[in-house]
């Protein structure tokens, strides 16, 4: 059941994506009688979103490990293997001590997401998230689909490190600077960018007891806004506004969103300008929705996108297979559904 937003959260931005899918879910008590079978793994799934499609909870994904050593890459699900889904004969399985190292897949398209926040990419999330079922989905809706396998890396640097050197093939999500104002950016003079996967509004997060105006550009002359080490920050000065550039507002980091809001609390910053759903995430996993508000208006609406290294032999080529398939996707309504889907889970948080 999908509960009540709260009043002070931009209801609007959230709206369009809340499509009611009720109907798409099996419940639990029907997967529960799904084991003692195979299963032919599909592209997006996860151990997690196996068990609770068989078991009607996703924490018995070691019992899944455990059964399917051989056919797994790691803790990774190949595509087109078959998998036994053996019935519960007790308490799930230990889980492995470690994860395994990233390598490439026996896939002919490896990708690597990157991040762990819902509703985009998670080991946790259904499907890895929004992102890779996305991904996933277009490359299956794609003039001759190819093979492909998705992994996780929560460290931005080794991401962008394996896509250079060719060891996975593409990578999401990645903002895309102006590579017409600044070439020589890093991603701008060494990867392709395909087209946007979904655009995320960039909010202005203050605290509830401070007056805070934000209807134009020029209120927020001579504040200081706080964003986490490693988040864009070309926004800012895009579109002439050039805050940074010239020194209209003062930026500050911090290593992470939390710290971010710790400074926003503490009165060190006015704001803290990230997106809604890392905002509206740390604000719930610190029970801080009664003293942080996000304003209504949002900074910028900032695209995501996949990258691909401009050295990649076939780069243009998967590119065209996975715009083709966004587009498609669009077209037949699926991207709407896919997006509904995700989002419906974090708002039934929120």
């Amino acid at each position: 059941m999908i509960q009540a937003i709260p009043n002070h959260w931009p209801r609007r931005l959230l709206t369009p994506f809340l499509a009611p899918v009720a109907a798409l879910c099996l419940t639990a008590q029907m997967a529960a009688a799904l084991c003692d079978v195979e299963y032919k793994a599909q592209p997006g799934d996860t151990l997690f979103s196996i068990a609770e499609f068989h078991y009607g909870d996703r924490s018995h994904w070691a019992t899944l490990y455990e059964a399917n050593t051989a056919q797994l890459a790691g803790a990774t699900v190949i595509p087109g293997r078959t998998l036994y889904v053996p019935c519960l004969g007790g308490t799930p399985a230990a889980q492995p001590a470690e994860e395994a190292p990233l390598q490439r897949q026996d896939a002919e398209i490896n990708l690597l997401a990157t991040g762990d926040l819902a509703p985009f990419v998670g080991r946790n999330l259904p499907q890895m998230g929004l992102f890779p079922e996305l991904v996933t989905t277009a490359l299956d809706q794609s003039p001759s689909p190819v093979s492909h396998a998705v992994s996780i890396s929560t460290d931005r640097a080794e991401q962008i490190a394996l896509l250079g050197s060719a060891e996975f093939d593409m990578g999401f999500p990645h903002a895309r600077p102006d590579c017409e104002a600044a070439p020589e950016t890093r991603l701008c003079r060494g990867f392709h960018f395909s087209d946007p996967l979904m655009d995320v509004p960039m909010m202005l997060f203050v605290r509830a007891d401070r007056q805070f105006a934000f209807e134009a550009d020029a209120d927020l002359h001579g504040k200081s806004l706080c964003r986490p080490e490693g988040v864009f920050t070309h926004d800012l000065d895009e579109g002439g506004r050039r805050w940074i550039a010239d020194g209209k507002i003062t930026l500050v980091t911090a290593p992470d969103v939390t710290g971010c809001f710790d400074k926003v609390l503490a009165g060190e910053v006015d704001a803290v300008s990230v997106d809604l759903f890392v905002g509206g995430s740390a604000l719930l996993e610190n029970g801080w929705r009664e003293q942080v508000v996000p304003l209504e208006r949002p900074v910028s609406l900032v695209g995501l996108h996949v990258i691909i290294s401009k050295s990649h032999w076939r780069g243009t080529t998967h590119l065209y297979r996975l715009n083709a398939g966004i587009a498609r996707l669009k077209q037949e309504g699926r991207y709407e559904e896919i997006v509904s889907r995700h989002l419906a889970l974090l708002a039934s948080q929120l």
